[in-house]
């Protein structure tokens, strides 16, 4: 009997080895198509997220300039109305009139606008433009010049207001000089 001896299949194992490593290289390619895959999905549903947002605050703010438009002629209707004779409020006229004021309001308020309240609040400068100080509580909005207003959640025109400074101090008796030095300084 003849002993045969096995010798090891050199072509096999390198074919073997060549099959693992392309194989090796295929999965590196697959996992890497598929995180390309995964990001461009995610960056996709962003996207679409942000549209959809950029689409519904077009939808809620398309009105703005129009109201931007309107609130000119509201405070010249508001003027009107404040600087009629109250003795004309049983009239019909005036009554129409004040029913129109009351129904621009209605129909601006089912827009989205809101009044900013001023008086008596905090000045904000986010909500409020000072246009003058006075004497009063200090950083209180002591009169509005002009009806500020916000669409939605954002601010079309800041209310024109008057801020008070704090109270001025008039000198002590004991700081102004008596009335007869105050003469002979000067000159």
């Amino acid at each position: 009997m003849e002993e045969t001896q096995e010798t090891p299949d050199i072509a096999g194992t390198e074919d073997e080895r060549s099959l693992d490593i392309q194989l090796k290289d295929v999965k590196e390619e697959t996992q890497r198509y598929l995180d390309n895959w995964r990001r461009a999905e995610a960056d996709f549903a962003n996207y679409k997220r942000r549209t959809d947002e950029e689409r519904g605050e077009s939808r809620r703010f398309a009105s703005a300039s129009l109201v931007i438009n309107v609130l000119p002629i509201l405070d010249d209707l508001e003027r009107a109305l404040s600087s009629l004779d109250y003795r004309l409020a049983g009239l019909t006229w005036f009554d129409g009139i004040r029913l129109i004021h009351r129904k621009l309001l209605l129909t601006l308020e089912s827009a989205g606008v809101s009044i900013i309240e001023s008086e008596g609040q905090a000045f904000d400068p986010r909500l409020h433009e000072a246009v003058t100080y006075t004497e009063g509580e200090d950083g209180k909005v002591m009169a509005e010049v002009q009806r500020g207003y916000k669409l939605h959640d954002r601010v079309l025109r800041p209310a024109m207001v008057v801020v008070g400074k704090g109270k001025q101090e008039e000198p002590k008796e004991e700081e102004r000089p008596p009335e007869g030095e105050q003469e002979s300084q000067s000159a």
